[in-house]
């Protein structure tokens, strides 16, 4: 619990993309102009393998790390996924493990495969309920009730609730943000609505595209009356709100309009083995090396906890016109 020890900030959660590729190009995180169908994603032999993934995480673990998140890219086109989730499962420490997919890959046989793998949690991307909205969030024609229908398996398998998060951007999909509501309040799933982020330099970001919380928050109460609630844990990044009627969670991540840098326990790593202190991180600290050049579980840790206690990272409480124009990783590469 070396880390724990030494920080008012410990950190908890170990975010690790698997892949840096999705059959989505998200208008957000992985604009088509940019990752065309030309566009040259990582090999295989790029990518971190298995046992060097389950090497950095004992290595958190021991350090005090117990929520593990599996992110992409998509996830779900990472082959035998279920295997690594189950060889996560069995490391001490460990308490959590979840998923974030857009669920296209989430097939009745893969639902079952990640339950009996030991998944804890999953969350899904979904930004609209409407075809026509969904495509242009996605640049797919992909329809959403086959999303729904795989979402659907999930819960038939046990997973419950299943969040859902609906990145919000005026002008695109803020017309769905009450039919979101109403399709999932009441129905073992947390509906979170997120404020459209500056991640990446890809996305054209624009500050005048971002819908404030407190606007959703209003919105939603004229139709159904919600109350704020107190938040699971310390750091816990969404606001938790519920319908006073008893009809299930909600919640809202305000990076942009109240930022929360001050409680954050995250860490994030690459697919292809770099890590990441912030999620608007212009660098990552290339953990992949080390374990090449055959550098000890000892020193590694001990890097790894250099990095932790002598970052400064605050991109969204100090956010301008000139932070903005910063390098910054793309989100696919290392999840949301």
């Amino acid at each position: 619990m070396i880390l724990k020890d030494q920080l008012n900030r410990p950190i908890h959660d170990l975010r690790i993309s698997v892949t840096d590729r999705c059959n989505f190009r998200c208008t957000y995180c992985m604009p088509k102009e940019v990752y065309g169908t030309n566009y040259k994603f990582m090999r295989r032999d790029e990518l971190l393998s298995f046992e060097q993934l389950l090497r950095i995480i004992r290595l958190f673990a021991d350090l005090g790390v117990v929520k593990v998140r599996i992110t992409g890219g998509e996830p779900l086109a990472r082959q035998h996924i279920e295997v690594l989730i189950k060889m996560i499962a069995q490391i001490k420490g460990i308490a959590d493990i979840s998923l974030t997919t857009n669920a296209s890959l989430l097939h009745a046989d893969k639902a079952r495969l990640l339950k009996a793998a030991g998944l804890s949690r999953l969350t899904v991307s979904l930004d609209a309920l409407d075809n026509d909205a969904f495509a242009k969030m996605n640049n797919v024609d992909f329809p959403v009730d086959k999303v729904l229908e795989h979402i659907e398996y999930a819960r038939d398998v046990g997973f419950k609730p299943i969040k859902i998060n609906m990145v919000v951007i005026k002008g695109r999909n803020d017309n769905q943000v009450l039919a979101m509501a109403r399709r999932f309040r009441g129905h073992d799933y947390i509906l979170r609505f997120i404020e459209y982020m500056d991640v990446g330099n890809s996305n054209h970001w624009d500050l005048a595209q971002v819908v404030p919380a407190k606007s959703l928050m209003k919105l939603i109460n004229e139709e159904f009356a919600i109350e704020a609630i107190d938040a699971n844990y310390p750091g816990e990044v969404a606001k938790r709100w519920r319908y006073k009627d008893g009809q299930g969670e909600i919640g809202f991540i305000t990076s942009v309009s109240q930022p929360f840098c001050g409680h954050c326990t995250r860490l994030r790593l690459s697919a292809e083995g770099k890590l990441y202190t912030c999620l608007f991180a212009s660098q990552g600290y290339d953990l992949r090396q080390l374990l090449n050049d055959g550098y000890s579980d000892r020193q590694i840790k001990d890097y790894m906890i250099d990095l932790w206690t002598k970052r400064t990272d605050r991109y969204s409480e100090l956010r301008s016109a000139q932070t903005t124009a910063l390098h910054k990783i793309e989100m696919s590469y290392i999840g949301g």
